[in-house]
C-alpha cells in the first residue's frame, strides 16, 4: 500500500527527514512512533503531498504520488490531530461536505453520510454545531468527515489525543471495525498501550529516521530490558538490598518497605536466585508479580529518556 525510498525533507538548516523509508502492506494497522520532532507529521504530510520534499520517491498502491494525482487522492481519508470542521456547519453539514469532495453526486453520498454517522454513534447529535459537542464527540466527528468516503487507506494522527476513556475506547473500536472491512490504517500516537492493543506492525522514529520496526513481540525481543519482578517481603535491608542489586542480569532495584521491585535484563533467569537469597535471610514472602516489558519500555530504550520540545 505504501512505499517510502531514501525520503528527505528540510526546513532550512533543520532535517526533518533524514533517508526516511517505510513500508505499509495492505489490510495493516501499521503504528508510526516516535518522540516530539521525530518526523511522524512530516513524514504523513510528504505521502498525501501535502508538502514537497527535497528527495526520495513515494508510491501508494504501486502508483507515484503526486500533487495532481487525483485517481490515488480519492482513496486516501485523512484524520488530522487537530479537529478540522467548519463551526459554522452541524455535525451532518459537515459529514457532507467532506464526502461531497469525493462523492460529488447528492442521492448517491446520502448513504455514505448516514453510514459515516453511524459509524462514529453521531446519530443523536446530527443537527448540533461543533461548539456544542464534548471533546470525544468531536473527535468523533472528525474521523467520521475523513472516513465518510469510504478510504481504502486511512491516515490518523493521534486521533484520541486529549478525550476520556469511554471515547477513547469507541474510537479504537472503530479503527479495528474500518480495518474489519478492508482499509489500511497508518496511525500515530503518543499512547504506547494504544499502539501495543491496536497495531499489528510499528515503526519508532527518530531524528527523521526509522529506527526500529516490527510487531510489538519482535520490538520488544529488540531491546535489553526484561521483566518487572514484585516482591511483598518484610524487612529488607539496606545490605540486602545493594547484594541483590549487584546480582548479573539486574538492571535496576527499589524497596519501599513493603515491595522488592526488579527490573530484569532480557532472558534473565535470575527469579530463582533472588527467591533463594531472601528464604536464606529468613525474610517472610507473599505475593509475587511478573510482568513482561512493555511496548513503553521499548520506546524509552530506544529513543531515550531525555526530555523533547
Amino acid at each position: 500500500m505504501i512505499e517510502v525510498n531514501n525520503l528527505v525533507k528540510r526546513y532550512g538548516h533543520l532535517t526533518a527527514l533524514n533517508h526516511f523509508g517505510l513500508t505499509v502492506r495492505e489490510g495493516e494497522i501499521f503504528g508510526l512512533l516516535g518522540p516530539n520532532g521525530s518526523g511522524k507529521t512530516t513524514a504523513i504530510h510528504c505521502m498525501l503531498s501535502l508538502l514537497r520534499y527535497d528527495k526520495g520517491d513515494i508510491r501508494l498502491f504501486g502508483e507515484p504520488m503526486t500533487p495532481d494525482n487525483y485517481a490515488i487522492k480519492r482513496r486516501l481519508g485523512m484524520i488530522p490531530q487537530n479537529v478540522a470542521v467548519f463551526n459554522e456547519l452541524t455535525v451532518q453539514e459537515n459529514i457532507d461536505y467532506f464526502c461531497s469532495l469525493y462523492i460529488p453526486k447528492k442521492a448517491e453520498r446520502k448513504a455514505y453520510v448516514e453510514e459515516a454517522i453511524a459509524f462514529a454513534g453521531l446519530e443523536d447529535f446530527r443537527k448540533f454545531l461543533p461548539k456544542k459537542l464534548s471533546g470525544g464527540l468531536l473527535r468523533r466527528l472528525n474521523i467520521a468527515c475523513g472516513i465518510a468516503h469510504k478510504p481504502s487507506l486511512i491516515f490518523m494522527d493521534e486521533p484520541t489525543v486529549a478525550v476520556d476513556p469511554q471515547s477513547r475506547n469507541n474510537i479504537l473500536e472503530g479503527i479495528r471495525r474500518l480495518n474489519a472491512q478492508g482499509a489500511t490504517i497508518v496511525y500515530t500516537t503518543h499512547y504506547m498501550e494504544e499502539a501495543e492493543q491496536i497495531c499489528t506492525r510499528i515503526m519508532i522514529m527518530d531524528k527523521g529516521q526509522g529506527i526500529a520496526t516490527g510487531t510489538k513481540e519482535e520490538l520488544k525481543s529488540m531491546i535489553q530490558t526484561g521483566e518487572k519482578l514484585s516482591i511483598e517481603c518484610d524487612g529488607l535491608s539496606k545490605e540486602l538490598l545493594a547484594q541483590l542489586s549487584q546480582l548479573p542480569d539486574v538492571l535496576q532495584t527499589e524497596y519501599d518497605g513493603q515491595i522488592f521491585r526488579a527490573q530484569l535484563q532480557s532472558g534473565s533467569h535470575t527469579l530463582v536466585t533472588i527467591l533463594d537469597i531472601l528464604r536464606k535471610e529468613g525474610l517472610s514472602l507473599g505475593r509475587i508479580f511478573t510482568e513482561p516489558p512493555t511496548l513503553n519500555d521499548v520506546f524509552l530504550e530506544i529513543t531515550g529518556k531525555d526530555l523533547r520540545d
